[in-house]
């Protein structure tokens, strides 16, 4: 269980699946072998040849620090000011759709773990709980994803619940209109809610755990706050009907009309070409986010890093950039800061953390990476997050 506030936690003992959670790449192993095949590869796969998936982590190992020891790094602060909040990590979890398909009630349990850990939580318009379940029950610095849908009495449904219930900021996600082919999803059947065969069930004796918590809520597994629309469906009719829902004509206009609506910080995400970039700070936007979706829709762009720094000159520092995919140790965050990110998004992590222990395992994901960043920022011979920059990477 995640230490009590107040507590030393070098005086309380860890559980015992803390030995084998001692990276987040360990964590994922531990996933793998929790998890049904499907519902692993639900997380874990990409779009197309997954090139693109494979391209977000490796972009990180093509960038070096270059460390200056002789700073003074007695004492490190690692956190972050953000839209006039403090956070105490330059790091957030990202939305990720259908969390309780991992954890019962993940997103709340997520949510708990980020806000425990003093960092900022992003539902996803596909979450298994409702806006105001999770504004109810987690009360630490909560963003909300929208889309653009056809329907934009739906859409503005959508804002006006997440204002009501105290969302800060609001993140569009711009990369969607249509649905990337996941191929692992499509070998494996995979469909919400999970129907599993005799066969599939035999296979799983080893995911016992996992079929014990989730097997009597898995027939109602689904994207909560789509309700009013019934849109009570399987992830097959799902992609089938999002062609329908989302609105393919998605542009510059609607995204003024969104500023219009939400008072509060407004970012948008999927964000890779510095042409739009540069278009978003110019329109009123707060902040853009690097992302690739993960690698799960258009196969074959850059990693999210790669794109950063051209995404970083064209704002001109009018709007903080974050960056989300391919983050796995704390390295991977200081090497995106130096950069010119202000914030790094985990996704698959967290679901991975989920998936071994729920609240706890998120909350342990996030110690791991707090103290990979604290050691790594020591090490590089910086103590400040504000202190990073090119000056610490090998020059090109």
């Amino acid at each position: 269980m995640p230490r009590e506030v107040g507590e030393d936690p070098m005086t309380v003992a860890p559980p015992s699946w803390h030995r084998s959670a001692y990276s987040l790449g360990a964590i994922r192993d531990m996933a793998r072998r929790a998890l049904p095949r499907p519902v692993f590869d639900f997380a874990d796969g990409g779009a197309e040849n997954e090139y693109t998936l494979r391209r977000n982590e490796a972009a990180y190992c093509d960038v070096e620090l270059l460390p200056q020891p002789l700073g003074d790094v007695a004492e490190r602060d690692l956190s972050v000011e953000l839209f006039g909040r403090r956070l105490a990590l330059p790091v957030m979890i990202g939305p990720t759709g259908l969390s309780g398909l991992f954890w019962p009630e993940g997103e709340i349990a997520a949510a708990r773990a980020a806000a425990a850990a003093g960092i900022a939580f992003c539902l996803s318009h596909g979450s298994t709980c409702t806006i105001e379940e999770l504004a109810a029950a987690a009360k630490g610095p909560r963003w909300m994803q929208v889309f653009v849908y056809r329907d934009r009495g739906f859409t503005r449904e959508f804002i006006e619940r997440a204002a009501v219930t105290g969302f800060e900021a609001l993140v569009l996600t711009t990369d969607n209109k249509l649905v990337g082919s996941r191929e692992r999803d499509i070998r494996n059947g995979f469909t919400i809610p999970p129907r599993f065969t005799p066969l599939d069930l035999a296979a799983m004796a080893g995911k016992l755990p996992w079929l014990m918590r989730m097997g009597p809520r898995l027939p109602k597994i689904t994207f909560a706050n789509y309700a009013s629309l019934g849109a009570k469906m399987d992830i097959s009719s799902m992609a089938g009907k999002l062609p329908g829902l989302l609105d393919q004509s998605l542009s510059w206009p609607d995204v003024e009309w969104l500023r219009g609506l939400w008072k509060g910080p407004f970012l948008l995400k999927g964000i890779l070409h510095p042409k739009e970039a540069a278009e978003a700070a110019a329109r009123g936007v707060d902040g853009v986010i690097v992302s690739n979706h993960g690698g799960r829709q258009l196969d074959g762009v850059p990693g999210c890093l790669d794109a950063l720094p051209g995404v970083v000159a064209a704002v001109g520092g009018r709007v903080p950039v974050l960056i989300d995919g391919g983050i796995r140790r704390g390295t991977d965050v200081l090497k995106a800061l130096a950069l010119g990110a202000s914030l790094c998004l985990i996704a698959r992590p967290h679901l991975f953390g989920l998936a071994v222990a729920g609240e706890a395992g998120v909350a342990r994901v996030l110690d791991i990476l707090r103290r990979e960043i604290d050691r790594s920022m020591g090490l590089l011979g910086a103590s400040r997050i504000a202190e990073l920059g090119p000056e610490f990477l090998m020059p090109r």
